[in-house]
């Protein structure tokens, strides 16, 4: 395969799949990321689980890097984007100002999640339970019947394959050109296999899963697949 990020057609619109784990939309310079889950690491903290505080710190990093290289003139964080409501506030000054910065000469979108169902408006951006875009409409958690174009993220997929004598296992876009669950993008998720009936009841017919290597982006039926 080549090193150019593949493209997903999806209800008749070309998208890329890029390395990140991001969704990129060229004629609209539409920037889709699922499942950021800000603050999670302070979530943990909160509860007697220790983990290293710096989960939103790389998170924005990688976001920054990916906003930086293509220039959105949108940007559409499909849900979850923060661990728990109280995420917002747990914010420390340079995470806060991190954001506020991405979000500066862009149309920044928070599509509520089901961890996040409320965002504060002082953070910026503006809050929507779905957002339809042309024939795409991105929502948090994906619908059992919907109409063909439907971007959305909830379930962090994953999936492994052995490929060439290698094994390769990591998080992957899903789609069947009508739907496309996109992968979590933070740092502090984990990830739900393909062929867990959560994920497979959603492509009854098969689906494309798009698998995140080291340098590229691997396109593998669905029935190649270990989970």
């Amino acid at each position: 395969m080549s090193g150019r990020a593949p493209e997903i057609a999806l209800a008749g619109t070309a998208l890329v799949a890029d390395l990140s784990g991001a969704l990129w939309w060229p004629e609209e310079r539409l920037l889709a990321v699922a499942d950021l889950h800000l603050e999670k690491g302070s979530a943990y903290a909160r509860n007697g689980a220790l983990l290293p505080p710096y989960d939103t710190a790389a998170t924005l990093k990688r976001l920054a890097a990916l906003v930086g290289r293509v220039d959105p003139a949108t940007v559409v964080c499909v849900g979850d984007s923060f661990h728990d409501v109280g995420g917002p506030e747990r914010l420390d000054a340079g995470d806060a100002a991190a954001l506020a910065g991405l979000m500066v000469g862009r149309d920044w979108v928070w599509v509520a999640g089901n961890h996040d169902p409320e965002i504060p408006a002082a953070l910026g951006g503006r809050v929507v339970d779905e957002l339809e875009a042309g024939p795409l409409a991105f929502r948090h958690e994906a619908r059992l019947m919907t109409r063909p174009g439907e971007v959305s993220g909830h379930f962090h997929p994953k999936a492994a394959v052995t490929h060439r004598g290698r094994r390769l296992k990591a998080r992957c876009f899903v789609s069947d050109g009508r739907r496309l669950v996109l992968p979590a993008f933070g740092a502090y998720t984990g990830g739900l296999s393909v062929r867990d009936p959560a994920i497979a009841r959603l492509f009854p017919d098969g689906f494309t899963a798009w698998l995140l290597g080291k340098t590229k982006v691997y396109a593998f039926p669905g029935e190649r697949l270990a989970g």
